[in-house]
Order: C-alpha cells, then structure tokens, then sequence
C-alpha cells in the first residue's frame, strides 16, 4: 500500500496515482512467474487511508526475487521514488 505526496514529480497526488497504476499494470503478461495484479486506487479520501494498493500473485519467492529485479519493476520504483510518501508490505505463502 502506497501513500502518496500531495504534489510530486509535477503532477497531484491523484494524477500521479493513476501514473503509478499504468506503470504497474504494464507489468502484467509481461514478467514471468507474475500470475496476478490487481491496482486500486483509493476512491474515498481519509487522513488515514493509502492512496494506492498492488495485490500480486507469484508463482514461488523465486518468481517474487525476479520480480523485485525486473526492468518493468524497476520502472515503478524509479517512479514512487519521487511520488511516494510512505509505503507497507507483506508478502506471505498461500497454502494451496
């Protein structure tokens, strides 16, 4: 989950949202080991609330340190470099 500044990178924070979600769905079909993404942009704005959410399905940690190293990955962390505020993670194992 994202939280992103106000104004960054020239754009607002919603403008820089949907850059964030374009980037990050380019990424679908396209990295190996990626078998889902799902973006969401926050649709009701609250002090508390992200602005952005990533939901991903890999196919082992392997896929996931490929991902991580990925030029299309890549992408998107040069961007929230410059446009993200705060960020939270957890990745875990899906017991099938």
């Amino acid at each position: 989950m994202l939280k992103l500044h106000e104004f960054a990178d020239g754009c607002d924070k919603q403008t820089n949202a949907v850059r964030v979600k374009k980037l990050m769905e380019a990424m679908r079909g396209n990295v190996n080991g990626l078998r889902t993404l799902e973006v969401g942009i926050n649709q009701l704005p609250d002090a508390q609330a992200f602005d952005v959410v990533l939901i991903t399905t890999l196919e082992s940690w392997e896929a996931l340190e490929a991902y991580r190293v990925h030029p299309l990955h890549l992408d998107v962390v040069e961007l929230l470099k410059k446009v993200r505020s705060e960020r939270v993670v957890v990745d875990w194992e899906v017991n099938e």
